[in-house]
């Protein structure tokens, strides 16, 4: 896979559109005669087939376009003159870096789209562990801390728990310099150690995980909370997947059937994916504001102007009642919601959190948030940039950032995160056990819920380190958030 600049810092790094619409709802150029043409599969320079796919898409639906020079309508006085520079390009994957904002770190290109739609729909190989990754202060040394295992994973056969710490794959020691590839190894051996007092331990054993084709589950805990006679849901929610928003509702039937009047969602390590699952989870959350302003996009210029002029409607996303598949939502009609987070909490997420602001009380617990609130889509080699004919010649697709997400009270533009109101960072030598009562994070929304003091464990010593980032953060769909279709047109 070719991707275009994925940063492997979890302090850095919210939208992924799976699929582009049909080919009425495709802005016919307002400016026929800017010698702009770009024909799809232009006879006039077969070769160039990709790159003329590249500069088509971004062209037509770059969220920056006006910030690439090249991609303006009138910048090439002729087709040739195009074609000269798209031939240029060593690559589609350097055309498209070429033809993107040098501040744009989130649009992509891949060479297969096949592995794409299945990531979007929860598949890809799995060893098991969802891991942070971190760079021992002073030393190039790196580590690998399991933040949670999946079920039915080689990771669970061997016991592997939250809290173990890894220092090698395949024998050879994590640095800072091969870290990226070495975790990129579908399927690898690990040694396991653990922290205490700051200081990282290793033991005699080592576990062979092996990558098998897996569907994760992003409801990873729901459960109720019965203290001092409040009923308090918890939810670990590990990604934003259309295909479990019936499981989603399922659960909230049950916090329904519990008698939930407290709520803490838990998104720390929830890098995003459905905006309609992140609308549907606010509405199952709330249920009072169905109609109301969810968020509003912001296109180019070009969209822009067209949707206001011809279809307003198309740029607002309300809260609703049903899910896509018609399924009646469960709500908790509440009015204060608690969200964990951590640097590892991105675009979806932080759009939940955004969203429901200005409707509701929102406490931010945890770490500040990744800071993204643009949108993509993925766009294919056709005449409308859907699947539904594209070229039998290759598997490109791009993923550029086609809109920006703003609430109801207009905020948007939260580059640097979302802030939270009682901050806690994760203690490798205190990780505790997710979903259990004293796990910190936990206590810490638990203990405001319930107007208990915060608890803070003192130790020797912190294990002082560097985040570098996590487990699946060269993927392509990694921090990313997406709606099925470009608006409807009337």
């Amino acid at each position: 896979m070719k991707l275009k600049n994925l940063l492997i810092l979890s302090s850095l790094l919210f939208f992924i559109l799976s699929s582009c619409s049909k080919d009425e709802d495709i802005i016919d150029n307002p400016n026929p005669n800017t010698g702009n043409e770009n024909p799809v599969n232009s006879n006039e320079n077969e070769e160039l087939e990709v790159e003329s796919f590249v500069y088509r898409g971004l062209n037509e639906l770059y969220l920056y376009k006006a910030d690439v020079p090249e991609l303006a309508d009138n910048y090439f006085s002729s087709s040739s003159d195009k074609n000269e520079f798209l031939a240029s390009a060593s690559s589609p994957e350097a055309l498209f870096d070429d033809l993107t904002a040098s501040f744009d770190r989130f649009s992509f290109i891949t060479d297969d789209y096949n592995s794409l739609e299945e990531q979007f729909q929860g598949m890809s190989g799995a060893t098991g562990i969802k891991f942070g990754l971190g760079q021992i202060s002073g030393t190039n040394n790196v580590f690998g801390i399991i933040r949670y295992v999946l079920p039915n994973t080689s990771a669970a056969e061997a016991g592997l728990e939250r809290g173990d710490i890894f220092t090698e794959i395949d024998g050879q020691k994590l640095t800072s310099s091969n870290f990226s590839n070495l975790i990129e190894r579908e399927s690898f051996t690990i040694n396991v150690g653990y922290v205490e007092n700051g200081k990282i331990y290793l033991t005699e054993e080592e576990v062979t995980l092996t990558d098998d084709t897996y569907t994760e589950n992003p409801i990873f805990i729901a459960k109720t909370f019965d203290i001092s006679g409040r009923k308090i849901g918890y939810l670990m929610y590990n990604s934003f997947i259309g295909n479990f928003d019936e499981e989603l509702n399922d659960a909230f039937a049950e916090f329904q059937a519990n008698g939930v009047t407290d709520f803490i969602l838990d998104l720390r390590y929830n890098g995003g994916g459905s905006v309609e699952s992140a609308k549907d989870l606010s509405s199952m959350i709330t249920g009072q504001f169905e109609g109301e302003v969810f968020i509003k996009e912001q296109w180019n210029a070009k969209y822009q102007n067209y949707f206001e002029t011809q279809n307003p409607e198309a740029l607002v996303n309300r809260f609703d009642s049903t899910l896509r598949t018609g399924t009646a939502i469960n709500s908790l009609n509440l009015n204060e919601l608690y969200v964990l987070t951590s640097r590892s909490s991105a675009s979806a997420s932080e759009l939940v959190i955004n969203a429901l602001d200005p409707y509701i009380n929102v406490i931010q617990v945890g770490d500040r948030t990744v800071g993204k609130f643009q949108a993509s889509v993925t766009l294919y080699d056709s005449d409308d940039f859907d699947k539904e004919g594209a070229s039998d010649n290759h598997t490109y697709a791009m993923q550029p950032l086609v809109f920006k997400s703003i609430n109801a009270d207009g905020n948007s533009d939260y580059v640097d995160g979302l802030i939270p109101e009682i901050t806690y960072v994760e203690d490798l030598n205190d990780y505790g056990v997710l979903g259990q009562q004293d796990e910190p994070l936990l206590a810490a929304a638990l203990n405001n819920i319930l107007g208990r003091s915060q608890i803070t464990k003192q130790y020797n010593r912190r294990l002082e380190y560097q985040n570098l980032g996590e487990s699946g953060m060269n993927d392509m769909q990694y921090q990313k958030m997406y709606i099925t279709e470009l608006p409807k047109l009337d």
